[in-house]
């Protein structure tokens, strides 16, 4: 195990967290971020955002998180790959590990975020890269002039499927409900994309295939009528899950597993601090994200500062 080595230690590298890590480093605290993945997180794999303030035609995900990475690395943030899976208290500080590695911090901060829901359908575990995906930036490309569908109504779900029209030939929304959740703006540009056709009141109860995809079973949740859609991919938006097993039963959590804050990000236990996704809040978008991120290393500032009173 190292010794206490660090001031604070940042779980996640999306948003909230390079932002976080941000403002620890200009602090001079001794900070180490871990990011399972490449830094950016979701952000970093969404083709454009456009409600980012300050990029008046917006801006790609990859680009603004790289350029959030490369300030943070400027004032010395040390960033390091791991799966944070472990998280226990030890006296003042807290023990923080992955795979064989293992370190104690006086504070962390909790920026994992969130991942994509699985359906839990027949073909859907099994299709997984090969047609299945969850993520249209990342696998677009590959349906060059085909058809494929995008699962779901929300906000992604629409602008995935606007995205996927740069490179599909047809792009089906299977929506459960009679009425899009995504916001007005993407809606009327799905509405208006002859590209786009939207299936609704139906949801997907098999992903037909053996080495691919190549089509879904249907059903129609009014009329109960089954049928099937012969599509080459398919990408599922059907809801988000904390990715919060490894603070269980150290800081109180809501029953979707989101972490409770306070206004300073706080969490129920002292020295742990949630920014971004992760936390229980009414909108998650990449502004907030780096607001939560930079309120969290101030407070976590100020309670290491506590600590040496």
């Amino acid at each position: 195990m190292e010794v206490s080595d660090y001031d604070l230690v940042i779980v996640g590298g999306g948003p909230a967290g390079l932002t976080a890590g941000l403002y620890a480093a200009r602090a001079k605290l001794r900070t180490l971020l871990v990011e399972k993945l490449a830094p950016g997180g979701q952000a970093a794999t969404t083709f454009m955002i456009e409600n980012y303030p300050g990029f008046l035609e917006g801006i790609p995900g990859s680009e603004l998180t790289q350029a959030m990475e490369g300030q943070a690395k400027r004032f010395g943030l040390k960033i390091v790959s791991g799966d944070v899976d472990h998280l226990s208290p030890n006296g003042q500080s807290w023990e923080v590990g992955w795979e064989e590695r293992k370190l104690l911090a006086k504070s962390v901060i909790v920026a994992t975020g969130v991942e994509s829901v699985k359906l839990g359908i027949p073909g859907e575990e099994e299709l997984k890269g090969r047609g299945v995906s969850y993520c249209a930036t990342c696998d677009g490309p590959f349906f060059r002039d085909q058809d494929v569908a995008v699962v779901g109504g929300g906000d992604s779900a629409v602008d995935e499927a606007l995205y996927l029209t740069r490179f599909a030939r047809r792009v089906y929304i299977i929506h459960r409900r009679n009425a899009l959740r995504a916001v007005k703006v993407l809606q009327e540009r799905a509405f208006q994309n002859d590209k786009i056709e939207i299936i609704w009141d139906t949801v997907v109860v098999k992903v037909l295939g053996q080495t691919g995809v190549e089509g879904l079973d249907l059903k129609n949740l009014k009329t109960q009528a089954m049928q099937s859609l012969n599509v080459n991919g398919v990408f599922f938006y059907v809801g988000l899950r904390p990715l919060t097993e490894f603070l269980k039963g150290h800081v109180k959590l809501d029953n979707l597993g989101y972490v409770l804050t306070d206004e300073n990000m706080a969490a129920s236990a002292a020295g742990i601090f949630a920014a971004g996704d992760v936390r229980r809040k009414l909108l998650r978008q990449v502004a907030t994200a780096v607001g939560d991120g930079a309120t969290a290393a101030f407070a976590a500032e100020h309670y290491l500062e506590s600590l040496a009173r």
